[in-house]
């Protein structure tokens, strides 16, 4: 499903160069539920962002169910990423002046199409059925995460990322969001890919990458805690 050769992203800060991802090599499988742990700073997001379509790598290949990814045109690779991906950040990133059901139905709108009875069906999926016409301000951080989980499925993406996904909430919300991932995943078929700083919680997946440095320093066979 995911396959990348020789990774390497990095940032300019004035003159100086800094290199974020060391040449990784990483193939991840249809249906694999797979969670990105380590340290503060050690690339996860880099790579969870490269691996979705978000940052241009300075050199290698990111190739989705074979498709080279960075060698799509940019309206090319837009299209690309609305119809096959769904991508869950931290901050959830909603819409303020939306309601939980037309932040769902945008994926939708961009694409030109409407989502509106599939952003009900995402919403009832997240146990939200019931919050569809709140403002996200009139949400708890435990409901606009689900809202944020919701809107990536409403496309019916073959991969779903996650980038700590659980980062703003307390222990009882973050088993619950895991638990809707994993479902969701299992249930459809879909890849998953979470980035978190809770191993306890990685537990859940397939596989645990350690990412360390920029590389891949371990891979780890789930265990049912």
């Amino acid at each position: 499903m995911i396959e990348t050769v020789n990774l390497h992203r990095g940032y300019r800060i004035g003159k100086k160069s800094i290199e974020i991802l060391h040449g990784i090599d990483l193939t991840i499988h249809k249906g694999e539920k797979v969670f990105l742990c380590g340290p503060s700073g050690a690339g996860k997001t880099t790579l969870l962002y490269t691996l979705a379509g978000l940052e241009r790598p300075e050199q290698g290949t990111v190739k989705i169910e074979n498709v080279d990814l960075y060698g799509l045109g940019s309206r090319q690779q837009a299209r690309f990423r609305n119809e096959k991906i769904g991508y869950i950040f931290q901050n959830y990133h909603l819409l303020p002046e939306l309601t939980a059901l037309e932040n769902v139905a945008l994926p939708g709108a961009i694409a030109g199409k409407d989502r509106y009875a599939e952003a009900k069906i995402a919403l009832e999926r997240v146990g939200l059925a019931d919050r569809a016409q709140h403002l996200p301000a009139e949400l708890s951080g435990g409901e606009q995460q689900r809202v944020a989980i919701a809107r990536a499925i409403v496309n019916q993406p073959k991969i779903l990322f996650a980038d700590e996904p659980t980062g703003n909430l307390d222990s009882r919300n973050s088993a619950e969001i895991i638990s809707i991932l994993m479902e969701l995943a299992t249930e459809h078929g879909v890849t998953l890919v979470v980035v978190t700083h809770d191993q306890n919680l990685a537990q859940a997946g397939d596989r645990i990458l350690i990412i360390q440095d920029g590389s891949i320093h371990a891979q780890e066979k789930a265990v049912t805690i």
